[in-house]
């Protein structure tokens, strides 16, 4: 994370807006310093294709995947992969993506 910090700045970015709380499925995410995080809390459901809401039309790279062998994780995302947002309002925000995130990892995608 201080990578990230390091790269964009998010700290010193304004406060951060939660677009998703799911507490059955252990979701978090939310926006901040052209960011998007994105935690699945879940000890064993991973969830394919799930919409997040984002204020942000456009392509999504990844920034930091903790589902790496590096970060102790299983490698299950192809981070070559590029998000690209829909423009219909999705949990108050004016767009969605799509995302697969597997149990216990998060994701934060950089807005391009």
């Amino acid at each position: 994370m201080q990578h990230l910090e390091e790269q964009y700045g998010w700290l010193s970015s304004p406060q951060a807006y939660i677009s998703l709380k799911h507490n059955e499925n252990k979701l978090v995410a939310f926006e901040r310093g052209n960011l998007l995080w994105i935690f699945n809390f879940h000890p064993t459901q991973s969830f394919a294709d799930y919409k997040i809401g984002t204020e942000w039309a456009g392509k999504y790279s990844i920034a930091l995947n903790t589902d790496r062998k590096i970060f102790g994780g299983h490698d299950r995302i192809d981070e070559s992969i590029s998000y690209h947002s829909q423009p219909h309002e999705w949990d108050g925000r004016k767009n969605y993506i799509q995302v697969y995130i597997p149990c216990r990892v998060a994701l934060v995608l950089s807005h391009c």
